[in-house]
Parts: C-alpha cells; structure tokens; sequence
C-alpha cells in the first residue's frame, strides 16, 4: 500500500474564511508526516528474509511546527539533504493536503519520476486514453480546466444529436451531478477545518449539499416515463444554454495559441518536429518526463511545483528551461517551488531560498551561493562568539572562586555578594547578548513571557554531514591488456532504421574514467549499454578481459526499485541489498556502505522501499553510471566528483550534469564527443 501524506497546521481551523485562489502561502505550525499501514513481517509468506519491514503501521515525521510562506511571484529553491522531506511536502502542497491553501488555487506539478507525476492526468479521461495521443495533443490537453470545458461541450452537444428527446435530460442531470459531488468533497472538507460559529456553518452548508446530492440522484434514477413532458422541454434547455455558456468559454480560450505555445516549448526542450506526432506512449522515461514537464509550463497556475525539472535534459535544454523561468519571473506573478541538484540552474532562476533542515523551514533572501556565504559567516561569527563567551565564563568563575575564597577567609560579606551577584549572572544571563536586529538585548522586549532561562544559547551553525562515496578498489590483475575493447562496432534496433551507432572503436584499460558527451539522442546511452554487455551490437565486435567484473547503474533505476517496492511493500534497502550480494557482505558491511550514502539505522531496515525518497532510491553504489547525479542533493555531486578523481575502477560515464560545472572535467580522465553516429573527438 503506498505511503499517505498527514498534514496539519495551526490554523485549521480558523484562517479559512473564502476560497479564493492566490499565489501566496502562509501556514504557520505546519507539521507533516508520512503514514503507511504495512503488513507484519511476521504475517508475509517471506517470513525469514532478512531486511523485511517489521512494522504494521508507522507515522515517519518529516516537518515539524515550521512555517511555510510563499509570495507571489517569488521563484523559491528549495534544499535540503535526500530523505529531509522535500518531495512530500510539494505532493502534500500540489495535493492540497496543507490546511490554508484554498481549493481554488491552481497547483502545476512536476515529480522526480513518471510514476509520482499526475500533473498532466485529467479528470475526464484515463490515463490510457492520453498516452495513445502525441506528444503535441499530450502537452496541448495539460490544462485541466480547457480539458474540462472540451469534455462537457462534446458530451451535450452529441445529446443534441440524437434523435431521443430524453438523452440531453439525461446528460445534462449526469454534469450536474458530478458537479454536486465535488462540491461535497469541498462541503466535507470546510466542515472538517473549522469549528465555533463557522463550523456550525459550514455544518449546515454539508446538510444541505448533502441533501442536493441525494435530489440530484434521485433524477439520474427517474424511469423514463415518470418524466412528464415540462420536465424534458425545461432540462432541454437547460442544457441548450449550458452548452451556450461552455461554447463562449472555449471561444475566449482560442484566443490563446496554446498549439504554437506548446510547440515552442518542446522544441526547446529538445523535441524536433518529426517527434512531435508520435505517440506519447512509444517515448521512453527521459522523453516522457521531458513531455510532462511541458504540460507544467504551459499552464497557467497559481504555484508552479518543478522537483528535479533538470532530470533528462542535456546542457542546452537546461539553458533553455533557464531563459524560459527568467522570462516567467519578469512578465508572471506565478509563484514557483523548485528542486534542483544543479546549483547554477538555482543561482540563475531563484530569487529566495528555503531550507528543510532538522525538520523545520527557514528562509534566505537569495541565491545559493549568496546563502552559502552568509552561512560561513554566520558559522564565523556565532563562533567567535561562543569563544569569547566561554572565555568570559571562565574568567567569571575564577573571581567568583577566589572572592568567596576571600570572602570566607577575611569574612567579608561584600565579596561574598559580589562572588554570588557574579554567580547569578552565569547560571542566568550568558548567552545570546544581541537581539535579531544585532542591537543590544532588553529581557522585556526582547524576550517575552516565560521561559527557562534569562538569555538563548549560543548555537553556532553546524555543516550537516557529507555523503560519503567510496568504490572497493578491485582485485589485481592476473595479465595485462585492456579491460573494454569495442572494434567497428554499429547498432541500430531494428533493419528498417537508420543505425544510432557505426563505426565505433574505443579501448578503456583499468583506472580509465570516460565521459560520454552528445546532444540527446546520438547514442550515449546506447553506447553505455554495448560497453556494460546489456546490449548486442548489430556490427563489430565487444571485447572484455576474462577477470572483469562490471556494475551498471541504469538512468531508470529509480523506476526499477519503485517497482520492486510495488511488488513486495515490505522490501527495505537492506533486504535488496542482502539478496543482491548473496552472502559476499555482512550485514555490518552493508549498513556501513548504505549509511555512507545517508541511508541510516532504522531507515535501512524497517523503512519500505517504497516510502523512500528520489533521492534515497538513487543512493546506490555504481560503476558504469548513467546519469548518476539525477536526485542527488546539492552536496552529493561534489562528494561523487572527490571520489572518481581519486577511485582505480574503470568508469564510464555519462551525464547531463552542466559542463558549466567542473564536475565531468575533474572527475573523468578522457571525454569522448558522439556526433554524426560516430565518436567524433576525444579530449
């Protein structure tokens, strides 16, 4: 069973007063967390595996009392390490779970993985229905509302045509019914979040949707001939006019070239025109995450959600989705929440930042590195404080030590007062000396009502602690020679295409580290796959040292372990990873290793596979990596980069981490460019 979103606030019950949609958030005392009702372990028919979830329900807390606020027209990035919450507060934001955002606000949202997005999903159609549309049709149907609108114009106009005069009776009584439905979810969920004289309201408002309900379905049962004649002329009407207003509204829609909009931002996502009219259904996971990101950006929302909006594009794609929020943040008042492991994309596109950190959210007004130079200096200066403090303290005690030494030996009671005046001021009054503003503290104004001591502590802020990566180096060999050689190797997937590769030799011997560069589609996964064995060449021949042994990290990793979660709800990183090596690694070992990763204690054996993160999931050892820096947090990348520089296994690699970056320049000996089906250089 998937893991459920519980979120509260401390307004639940009090701050909705309308329903107005609104690009601003402001929820104070947020608290989220994440609940799953698992099967025993006991209970599964895997009773001894090692590994499996022992828990039959847990609530994991992610936030706790934070305060979540969001302006108009602010692009926020939001950072955090892997596991902190991220991704479940955007999917409790894009679900509405969070009490005091309004049901009218429009919420666009694009997920790390196919699976968790549901932003481009329609509610008048199945998801099956869609993907058989192109991938124009898909981007251009992105829009909830125009969707609806398209749906109910259909739906009564074809009534109109039908020769019997009771089907638009029956159609428009359906519309209307189901509009009754959703205005009971919202009549629940008012009624729910308010309590006094606006719970006793709202209440009320329950009672009588609820009774609208139950009329509505009392019509959409009528026998046919219990409908008199005044009815069918009045609910044809009705109809004739609903179909009226929808008409107008679509005509105003049609205003707006949604097709050539759509057009434009998918050939700037890297689509070409040939791409255009396939079906959605035959692109693979990058393209198709490259199509849902589309079907974000052309809508008009209230809040734009992007997690990991980077994932799958190349270095161009990455400038063009840059340009393309810049333009948004100067000619838009949308507000936007976004995700990214690529710290120039979130210097160029984020006005402010915010911080997931020891469970609560904090703010910076800034970017990245404007908020990693404040923290440094913060780190300075609270602790050249503290330093000074605790000199201070330890000079105060030392008079306080020697004055009642003094004090009792002379018997001299005004030392003794001093000593305990000096006393009293370090059990009461050391600590924090300046108030937010940096002026001087005032106890009255500055700290009001009760509290266990006279001043704050002093808390120096502390870096959160690295991923550490670490490849075992490899046994040695027993004869030289190289470990990968591909000689006019060619391939294409079937004898009707053109082949993707031809003509390729490369030889890799050991403690190479190759980088793979090419614009999307001229190979470089396909190449990954020839030199891991996963694939056959057409042509050429593929060969590798007898003593070889190969890891392969694949780009749809996390899709591969979100199924296998799926499949087996109990199955934690631990177990995975004890049937992986089959007996080769301890228990203890393997802890070790996932916690070098940052998956930690309990979360390696009682948490499911499937309650974790983006990021956790992508948190694997690999040596053939594809890709490998998608959903790591801001941090990791540069912990992948120290290790490669210094690690002896072979690694090919590719990825759409930016070049702009020294990350593909430091952490890879040669770099070879495909271009025109061929390896085109080496550097």
């Amino acid at each position: 069973m998937a893991p459920s979103i519980l979120a509260t606030c401390k307004q639940t019950r009090f701050h909705i007063l309308n329903d107005q949609a609104s690009q601003e958030v402001d929820v104070e005392g947020l608290t989220i967390a994440v609940s799953s009702h698992m099967q025993s372990a006991e209970d599964s028919p895997s009773t001894k595996a090692k590994g499996k979830s022992k828990l039959k329900a847990e609530t994991r807390e992610l936030i706790n009392d934070a305060h979540l606020r969001l302006k108009a027209g602010v692009h926020y990035g939001l950072i955090g390490r892997n596991g902190t919450g991220k991704s479940t507060l955007l999917r409790a934001m894009a679900d509405k779970l969070v009490p005091g955002i309004p049901q009218a606000t429009r919420i666009a949202i694009l997920q790390q993985t196919d699976t968790e997005s549901h932003g481009g999903h329609f509610e008048s159609e199945g998801r099956e229905e869609k993907e058989r549309k192109s991938v124009l049709d898909y981007v251009m149907s992105s829009d909830r509302h125009r969707n609806d609108v398209i749906w109910k114009m259909n739906f009564l106009s074809r009534s109109l045509e039908i020769e019997d005069p009771l089907e638009p009776v029956r159609r428009i009584r359906r519309l209307r019914h189901d509009d009754i439905e959703k205005q009971l979810l919202l009549a629940q969920k008012s009624a729910d979040m308010k309590s006094g004289a606006r719970g006793l309201q709202a209440r009320k408002n329950l009672e009588v949707v609820e009774s609208k309900l139950q009329g509505s379905k009392e019509l959409l049962e009528q026998a046919k001939e219990d409908i008199d004649a005044e009815a069918i002329k009045q609910e044809t009407q009705s109809a004739m006019d609903t179909l009226h207003n929808l008409q107008s509204q679509f005509e105003a829609m049609k205003l707006v070239d949604i097709e050539q909009q759509a057009r434009r931002i998918l050939i700037g996502l890297g689509f070409n025109e040939d791409a255009l009219s396939e079906p959605f259904s035959t692109l693979s996971g990058g393209w198709r995450m490259r199509c849902m990101l589309a079907s974000v950006l052309i809508q008009n929302p209230d809040i734009m959600i992007l997690d990991e909006p980077t994932n799958f594009l190349d270095l161009l794609g990455v400038i063009w989705l840059e340009g393309y929020l810049k333009q948004l943040r100067d000619f838009s008042q949308t507000t936007i929440v976004l995700v990214s492991h690529d710290r120039d994309f979130v210097n160029a596109v984020c006005e402010e930042i915010v911080i997931i950190r020891d469970q609560k959210l904090t703010y910076f007004k800034g970017n990245l590195t404007a908020y990693e130079q404040d923290f440094e200096e913060q780190k300075l200066y609270w602790g050249r404080m503290k330093e000074a403090q605790e000199r201070q303290i330890a000079h105060m005690e030392a008079t306080v030590r020697e004055g009642i030494k003094v004090g009792k030996k002379t018997n001299d009671d005004n030392k003794l007062r001093m000593a305990k005046s000096r006393q009293k001021k370090l059990d009461n009054r050391m600590g924090v000396q300046v108030n937010a503003r940096g002026g001087r503290f005032k106890l009255n104004r500055d700290l009001a009502g009760w509290h266990l001591s006279a001043r704050d502590e002093i808390e120096v802020p502390q870096d959160e602690r690295g991923v550490l990566i670490t490849l075992p180096d490899p046994p040695e060999l027993r004869f030289p020679g190289p470990l990968i050689s591909l000689e006019g190797i060619a391939f294409r997937y079937s004898t009707n295409t053109s082949p993707v590769l031809k003509g390729i030799d490369l030889v890799m011997h050991m403690g190479d580290r190759v980088g793979i560069m090419g614009v999307n589609g001229c190979g470089k996964s396909t190449l990954i796959r020839l030199v891991a064995g996963i694939t056959v060449p057409t042509q050429g021949k593929v060969s590798s040292h007898p003593r070889l042994k190969m890891g392969y990290y694949a780009q749809h990793s996390i899709e591969e372990l979100q199924a296998l979660g799926q499949g087996d709800s109990s199955l934690t990183a631990l177990g995975l990873m004890t049937k992986d090596v089959a007996g080769s690694l301890k228990e203890g070992q393997l802890r070790g290793l996932l916690s070098s990763l940052g998956l930690q204690g309990r979360i390696v054996s009682d948490v499911p596979i499937l309650r974790l993160s983006g990021g956790q999931l992508v948190n694997t050892p690999n040596q053939t990596d594809v890709r490998a820096t998608n959903a790591w947090d801001i941090g990791s990348p540069s912990a992948g980069k120290d290790h490669l520089e210094r690690t002896t296994p072979t690694c090919p690699r590719r990825s759409h981490h930016p070049p702009r970056l020294p990350y593909s320049n430091s952490s890879c000996i040669r770099i070879i460019r495909i271009q025109g089906r061929n390896i085109a250089s080496f550097a």
